[in-house]
């Protein structure tokens, strides 16, 4: 049944359109050197589907606006104003379309002609059911071990292609591209030859994108494992870990337990104990001054909790969630990780989440678990090969959401320069294509099609929470009703048995009944005996 499952996804995935860069038929020679990527659309054979309106092949519209001075260099990195190393033109999609080719809707539509809403509510992993968790499982699986039919990696910068002439690109896994898209957005700039990089950069952290850039690469995600299993009804869940003691999602029936065998690798109950990662060592490539060339590394590890305590004491409070959502601001002076009293640096986890002073020592929220974590989580350009990662940045997209219904900032709330580069209100979110701004994402989940079951009002969440207990009441109530007939039965004849005893023995002639006459409970007393009593009972008094 698996493998046929496995077969018909296979075959639905290539034939599935998909959305992050580099598009496979943009990755050749012709495409790199012309500088344009628009792809036809299948349904009518033009370019971005023009003929049928869906979208237009269009100039890119770089970002003038200044950057922050945390990044003093001018073109030497590939993603600077992104896409244009890569490409100068792509698909501009209309009305409700989307896609590198416009062959898709926008996030919140489907249908032929994307003119219907989606609502989709994401869910407390531990309020699944048994089947739901199960097959959350096997998709992920599913994902990790079906190669991309649509799109590539880039192996090596655009100098290293001599300019587009010498394509460098790499299949992976549909799972293994969102690793390598996360890896890229947060690698450090190669400034030319063995060793020389400049660190303080990072397309997707450290700074205003961190929140949108990730909503953005959690619902394109949430769509490719739609498209790769053929379930149009697939929500991703999330993982609450407010006041978690320990790793309460490490088991082998979630994301892996510890193994017995070595700590700081998966139990071989789980299947990700045989998952290998890939772009997970980040400094030996700056050490050859090369990027990840998306080959193998080994085994998924994770030693959740025997982590540096003086960097992360604990896993965060219910507390210093509440404090965080308190802080006003979205983002304050430099924008980076010195913000005081910002909401996106707390959140993030360089502010102190009691205080709200940038530069913590410690580390709190988001970076709180992926210190804790203690393994490949632990690293920002690898930490996409766990699992977990899924689980843990889809509840800070909930934080964020509530965040963002309580203040109901504008979109002009949103920085439009200073912040530190790829962070600007309209700066394109590097790596994707088609291309989004930052600004696109500064709004309410509710606008892009779903929903947390934890901003949901109490009665639906009690609904919601119940619903694990009641799979399983519902599996053992056809033996605990059996249980209960059968007592009742043998209860009825037991008594029907010793009635009919009772009579038998009670009948003239039927000599002594096996149910003797007890003694009387309150004995006859003399007179004199009587009065002897209540005397004790006055003395004992």
């Amino acid at each position: 049944m698996w493998s046929l499952f496995l077969i018909i996804a296979t075959f639905v995935v290539c034939f599935a359109p998909s959305f992050q860069q580099f598009p496979r038929r943009c990755a050749n020679s012709e495409a790199l050197l012309s500088k344009e990527c628009c792809p036809s659309w299948d349904g009518d054979g033009s370019a971005c589907g023009a003929s049928s309106g869906r979208g237009f092949c269009q100039d890119v519209q770089a970002p003038t606006q200044p950057d922050g001075p945390q990044y003093p260099f001018s073109g030497v990195d590939d993603r600077e104003k992104w896409p244009l190393v890569f490409y100068n033109r792509t698909c501009q999609c209309a009305g409700n379309y989307m896609g590198f080719n416009c062959g898709d809707c926008k996030f919140g539509f489907f249908g032929a002609n994307c003119n219907e809403r989606r609502e989709s509510v994401r869910r407390n992993v531990f309020h699944l059911s048994r089947a739901e968790m199960s097959q959350y499982i096997s998709y992920l699986n599913l994902a990790k071990n079906t190669m991309s039919t649509d799109y590539v990696v880039v192996t090596g910068t655009y100098e290293e292609m001599e300019n587009g002439s010498n394509p460098m690109f790499a299949n992976v896994s549909v799972f293994d591209v969102y690793v390598w898209m996360h890896y890229y957005v947060s690698r450090d700039a190669l400034l030319g030859g063995p060793g020389n990089v400049w660190t303080d950069v990072d397309f997707a952290h450290w700074a205003p994108g961190f929140l949108p850039w990730h909503r953005l690469y959690l619902l394109h995600w949430e769509n490719d494992i739609r498209k790769l299993t053929g379930d149009m009804s697939f929500v991703m869940p999330y993982w609450d870990w407010r006041d978690a003691g320990d790793c309460d999602v490490c088991t082998d029936e979630l994301m892996g337990a510890r193994s017995p065998g070595d700590p700081d690798l998966l139990s071989p109950g789980s299947v990700f104990s045989s998952w290998k990662v890939i772009c997970s060592q980040p400094g030996a490539y700056n050490e050859r001054g090369v990027l990840c060339d998306a080959s193998q590394e080994g085994p998924l590890r994770r030693n959740p909790g025997n982590h540096n305590r003086n960097l992360v004491p604990r896993l965060p409070s219910s507390a210093e969630v509440a404090f965080t959502l308190g802080l006003r601001d979205y983002d304050t002076g430099p924008m980076d990780r010195t913000a005081n009293m910002s909401f996106r640096n707390t959140m993030e986890g360089f502010g102190d989440p009691s205080t709200g002073r940038g530069s913590s020592t410690r580390m709190g929220m988001h970076a709180a678990i992926h210190v804790f974590m203690n393994g490949t989580m632990s690293s920002v350009q690898g930490s996409a090969n766990d699992p977990i990662f899924l689980l843990h940045h889809a509840y800070i997209d909930s934080l964020y959401e509530q965040w963002l219904r309580v203040n109901q900032p504008s979109p002009s709330e949103y920085p439009d320069s200073g912040a530190p580069i790829g962070h600007n209100g309209d700066y394109n979110m590097v790596p994707f294509l088609p291309l989004y701004k930052n600004r696109e994402f500064f709004l309410s989940s509710k606008e892009l099609g779903y929903e947390y079951s934890s901003l949901q009002d109490s009665n639906t969440l009690l609904v919601e929470s119940m619903n694990p207990h009641m799979e399983n009441l519902l599996q053992v109530w056809p033996w605990l009703l059996f249980v209960g007939l059968l007592g009742a039965v043998v209860a009825v004849l037991m008594t029907v048995g010793v009635n009919a005893m009772r009579r038998y023995y009670q009948a003239p002639g039927k000599g002594r009944s096996p149910f003797p006459e007890r003694e009387p409970l309150i004995p006859a007393y003399s007179m004199e005996e009587e009065a002897a009593v209540h005397k004790s009972y006055q003395t004992a008094m």
